[in-house]
């Protein structure tokens, strides 16, 4: 015990010699102070964080010549020489610059080092980047992210992200959400509502990166593929105040502000930032139903002598219509002509708001004209508090609950054998009908040459609250940094599903159709499909890194232990009686019995993660990195057997590797990487269309996959005002092992394309800025059986400011010019999910085009 004692107070104790104290101001070429830049002495994990008003102080042992080295996301890096001979003062004015792997990383990490410096894939925006970015889909902001790709055919949120390598797991599945470190939601699977859309993306954020593969899957709610980190802005000495006003195409308006600064006078050490957002818009695509909403976010931060307390907060109240598949034309796929001679941007329509009918618990009215709506927020804690120059805690909690629902329009009947869009004959012989008068609801006739289009809502409630921590204690002894951390969290979501039935004309934003003897109101079938869901999640996970530093290597080093246990509450369904209009369908409904079958499932597993990084020069890095991590089933894909028991619940096993090449100079970066994914166990949850009626059951398939590919990216600065930027992915994937199916064995994976590439062009020079930007995806496949192949589709972005004094004291305005999708461009980002492998082409197509061309002027204010 003795010896135990002296060996921990040897690893923790601290030694007094002759220190040198170092301090200094850093600021950017307009004189303003950078909070948050990082100073290190070169070679070693010796440094300090600047304060909010640029300052730095920290001290050494160390003596004689040294050098210091200062960075920061979207500054090119600075290194000085000094000399260690009692107190110094360095001062430092940094300058924005093109990407060139100098940016400190912030993500997955506890050390202070530089993207050329990390044994990771990394990509980072600063706020500059971010705020002329398109901030209405988190589509639009990751798309230039290489080995990325993004689809916002669907709108505004439930972004589908694909990572490299990676089986269409979409809405961050693979790679979570965060904002300041902490996951938007700690656990996917207890509904399928991707994590975007419980918060929006503003000019409150000061930067992102997305950290792939490597130690990503170790820190805090643990990853597969990689973690995209938002960071808020926090207050500083100096105020900063910022307004961005914006009106577009679709009535679009919207209005965005910052304010920042302390809260007292000049030593006033309490500093608060807060942001928020308010938009109104008829939708990137014209339904009648109404897009607005609201959000607000902030944070006040107490420094103390020794770290910080930051209490931070959101709350949003938003609405916003989501898009899925229609029919299209078949054969070109492009968007159709409908009954009326005019082009079909969409079949969603308001006139379905108003459908209520009678069930077995009274009259339900369909909540459809809310789209995806979320109410709620979050109040988090952070404490950093350093114990002593080399010791560190890191405290985060967080409380969260949310009201939504993602209310949605299907693509189709879902009727075995009815086509997708039906002549009036068509539609009376298919559901063998002999005779029958169709009419608009106002009792006007419809005309005999009209086609018809049944479409079913799909109405769903999803409350969800959570508490979640994340506790890390970091050590520097010599030439490591050792962590020690824990994560826990606990979750709660209800999910209740409806699907109602409607004819409709087939028209643009189509009005509802009458069919004598048949339907009420234009509904064709009530409670076609329900389904009610409690699901409770706990997690508790601890892991240990340890980050080396030498002098021309770096390494990292990390084990990662977590459990999971979840209880489902399935509530059992049944065809009841409800009504008496003598039309069996519209009596007869599928509703809730107030049964639940109940049960409880866990399972844990390790992960683990080995990296190193050479430094062959101050330019070029050589890396590699490999990890075996794991990923837990979808709690609401839980199945209960005849007896009432919980099937297997098992953890998907994933395997990664890369190695690659790192090069950061003044004018030109870049990188190079070939990498390595296999997925174990995958299981693939899908909603397809029940054969045996209009509703839909969960389709779940076992796979093993395999990715093999290359990457490139590089960032060249051709002159003080020019710049491009670019990146290439090529990549080669299939399915390895599928238990349901064996045929699927040696198919691509599905919506992963095996090529991929991004090109900007910048300028920026005085008062005028401006990017162009193309993206391309390269052909796929929208089902597992490979059946049905997607053409690729590129698309170009363009954005232009023209940036005033209005003021004194460096008060500007910027006026800018913003388009999404510049020409117009037209693409399908996918099938039918609905029919799977089961869908064909055929006189019209279901897929989902990407979004048409939008446009936006804004003016932004800084004062």
């Amino acid at each position: 015990m003795k010896n135990f004692l002296i060996i921990v107070l040897c690893f923790f104790g601290t030694y007094t010699f002759a220190q040198s104290t170092i301090s200094g101001t850093i600021v950017d070429q307009f004189k303003n102070p950078i909070p948050g830049a990082n100073i290190l002495i070169a070679g070693t994990s010796i440094g300090a964080t600047t304060d909010f008003d640029g300052k730095y102080e920290f001290t050494t042992q160390l003596s004689g010549s040294q050098e210091l080295k200062v960075s920061f996301i979207g500054y090119f890096s600075q290194t000085k020489k000094i000399s260690l001979t009692g107190n110094t003062t360095v001062n430092f004015i940094l300058v924005e610059s093109v990407e060139s792997l100098d940016d400190v990383v912030l993500t997955a990490t506890s050390a202070k080092r530089s993207q050329k410096e990390t044994p990771l894939s990394i990509t980072s925006f600063g706020a500059k980047q971010l705020s002329q970015k398109n901030t209405s889909s988190q589509a639009d902001i990751l798309k230039s992210v290489p080995g990325i790709t993004t689809e916002n055919g669907g709108g505004e949120v439930a972004s589908n992200v694909f990572v490299r390598g990676l089986p269409s797991g979409g809405q961050f599945q693979f790679n979570p959400l965060q904002i300041d470190g902490m996951p938007v939601l700690s656990t996917f699977g207890l509904n399928s509502s991707a994590h975007d859309v419980y918060f929006r993306s503003d000019i409150g954020m000061k930067s992102l990166e997305f950290v792939r593969g490597g130690s990503s899957v170790l820190y805090g709610v643990g990853s597969v593929a990689g973690i995209i980190n938002y960071t808020s802005e926090t207050g500083s000495a100096n105020s900063k105040n910022i307004l961005k006003i914006e009106t577009g195409t679709k009535s679009h308006n919207k209005a965005q502000f910052l304010s920042s600064g302390s809260v007292g006078g000049e030593d006033s050490n309490l500093f608060y930032a807060f942001s928020g957002s308010y938009r109104y818009d008829e939708g990137p695509i014209e339904t009648g139903l109404p897009t607005e909403g609201y959000q607000f976010r902030g944070n006040i931060k107490k420094v103390t002598d020794n770290g910080s307390i930051t209490v931070s907060g959101q709350y949003i109240d938003d609405q916003v219509q989501f898009f899925l598949p229609y029919p299209l034309e078949g054969g070109t796929r492009n968007r159709p002509i409908g009954n009326d001679g005019k082009k079909i941007m969409t079949l969603q329509t308001a006139a379905a708001s108003g459908i209520s009918y009678k069930t077995p618990n009274g009259i339900y009215s369909s909540p459809i004209e809310d789209g995806v709506s979320t109410k709620g927020g979050y109040i988090m804690v952070n404490f950093l508090h350093n114990f002593n120059e080399d010791l560190k805690l890191d405290a985060k909690i967080r409380t969260s609950k949310y009201a939504h629902q993602f209310n949605l329009f299907l693509d189709g009947s879902g009727i075995g054998g009815a086509k997708v869009v039906e002549t009036q004959a068509e539609y009376l012989a298919q559901r063998g009908l002999s005779s029958g008068t169709f009419t608009y609801l106002n009792g006007e006739p419809l005309a005999a040459n009209a086609r018809l289009f049944e479409n079913r809502i799909l109405d769903r409630d999803r409350p969800i609250s959570e508490m979640v921590s994340e506790i890390k204690l970091t050590k520097t002894a010599g030439n490591h940094t050792i962590t020690g951390g824990t994560f826990m969290s606990r979750s709660e979501a209800g999910d209740f599903n409806v699907i109602t039935s409607y004819l409709g004309e087939y028209n643009d934003q189509p009005q509802l159709i009458n069919l004598s003897g048949y339907t009420k109101n234009g509904v064709t079938n009530r409670g076609a499909g329900y389904t009610n869901r409690n699901i409770k999640s706990n997690k508790t996970a601890i892991f240990l890194t340890d980050e080396i530093k030498l002098d021309k290597w770096n390494f990292d080093i990390g084990l990662r232990y977590e459990t999971v246990s979840g209880r489902i509450e399935n509530e059992k369904s049944a065809s009841q009686i409800a009504d008496n209009t003598g039309i069996s369908q519209l009596d007869n409904v599928v509703w809730g019995t107030g049964e639940f079958q109940k049960g409880n499932v866990s399972a844990d597993d390790f992960a683990v993660a080995l990296a190193g990084l050479y430094k062959v020069n101050n330019n070029l890095s050589v890396y590699g990195n490999v990890s075996s991590g794991y990923f837990f089933p979808e709690l609401r894909s839980v199945k209960f057997d005849a007896l009432g028991k919980t099937a297997s619940y098992k953890p998907e096993k994933i395997k990664q590797a890369e190695v690659g090449l790192k090069y950061g100079a003044e004018k030109f970066s870049g990188t190079l990487a070939t990498y390595l994914v296999a997925l174990k166990d995958r299981r693939s949850v899908n909603f397809i269309n029940n054969p045996n009626g209009p509703g839909l059951i969960e389709e779940i398939k076992v796979l093993n996959t395999s990715s093999v590919g290359v990457e490139a990216t590089a960032n060249y600065k051709l002159s003080d005002a020019f710049s491009v930027n670019g990146g290439l992915t090529l990549q080669k994937h299939e399915v390895t092992k599928s238990e349901s199916n064996p045929a699927l064995e040696g198919n691509k994976l599905v919506r992963q394309p095996n090529f991929m590439n991004k090109l900007g062009l910048a300028y920026e020079k005085a008062s005028i800025d401006g990017n162009i930007d193309y993206g391309f995806a390269g052909d796929k496949y929208a089902n597992d059986a490979n059946t049905i192949k997607l053409d690729g589709y590129g698309v170009i972005d363009l954005n232009f400011g023209y940036t005033m004094s209005v003021g004194k004291n460096d008060e500007t305005v910027r006026l800018g010019f913003q388009s999404f999708n510049l020409f117009n461009s037209e693409g399908i980002t996918e099938g039918s999910p609905r029919l799977g492998d089961n869908q064909t082409d055929e006189e019209f197509f279901v897929g989902r085009p990407i979004m048409p061309r939008t446009v936006l002027f804004s003016a932004t204010f800084k004062f």
